[in-house]
C-alpha cells in the first residue's frame, strides 16, 4: 500500500514538529513569570503600568523585545544601575518568563502615558 506522504516528506514534517515543540518548551511562561514579576511591580507596577516617569510601561510589550532588553541589561550592553543589579540574579529562563508574562498582559493606551 503507498503512503500518502512521500518517506522524505513525512521525514520532513517530523522534525519540524520536533523542533515546534522543542521552541514552546524553551519559551517562557506567563504563569511562571507573573510568580517572578513581584519585584518588577516596585517601578514597573503591578499590572505592567508604571507609575514613575523613569520607568517604562511593560504590560502588552512583544514578548521578544523585552526578553532582548533583559539579556542586554544582565550582559550590560545596556546599562542602567538599577536594572544592573535586578537582572544579575535571573536565569534564562526567569527571563523568558518575566517577558511572557509582561507580553500577555494588556498593553497599555495613551491615557497611561507618562505626563
Amino acid at each position: 500500500m503507498r503512503s500518502i506522504i512521500p518517506m522524505k516528506h513525512a521525514r520532513a514534517l517530523a522534525v519540524a514538529a520536533f523542533a515546534l515543540v522543542a521552541l514552546e518548551a524553551l519559551a517562557g511562561s506567563p504563569a511562571a513569570g507573573k510568580a517572578k514579576a513581584a519585584l518588577c511591580a516596585a517601578c514597573h507596577g503591578l499590572d505592567g503600568r508604571s507609575q514613575m516617569p523613569e520607568a517604562p510601561h511593560l504590560a502588552g510589550q512583544v514578548e521578544g523585545y523585552l526578553a532582548a532588553q533583559l539579556h542586554a541589561f544582565k550582559s550590560g550592553e545596556r546599562h542602567n544601575e538599577q536594572m544592573a543589579i535586578i537582572v544579575k540574579a535571573l536565569s534564562p529562563q526567569d527571563i523568558d518568563d518575566l517577558a511572557a508574562y509582561y507580553a500577555s498582559l494588556p498593553p497599555s493606551n495613551a491615557a497611561d502615558a507618562h505626563p
